[in-house]
């Protein structure tokens, strides 16, 4: 494993595909400001700022995550902080790469 999917920025695109494949919800951690200038289409949008307070809303889900955000380093922090409690998440990425992989 390299430094980059350690990071969680290596070739994720089979991940992601096995991640859609059980059902996973898209989670866009960017200001609603910026969620608002383009997103993907039908994905949630929970800002890294709140997520630790949104945590319990995000396990009613029952469904794996698929965090995203600009450039890849917020979702990388917003997935840490999932799995931390118990939610199965991987980082996508910048939402338009991930969009592109979908």
């Amino acid at each position: 494993m390299g430094l980059l999917d350690m990071l969680g920025l290596g070739n994720k695109t089979n991940d992601i595909k096995e991640f859609i494949q059980k059902g996973a919800v898209i989670l866009d951690v960017r200001t609603q400001e910026e969620y608002a200038e383009g997103h993907i289409k039908g994905s949630k949008n929970i800002a890294l700022q709140s997520l630790n307070s949104k945590i319990a809303e995000i396990k009613k889900w029952n469904k794996p995550v698929i965090a995203c955000c600009r450039s890849g380093m917020r979702s990388a922090q917003a997935a840490s902080i999932l799995k931390q409690n118990g939610i199965d998440c991987i980082n996508g990425g910048g939402w338009t790469s991930l969009q592109n992989k979908l």
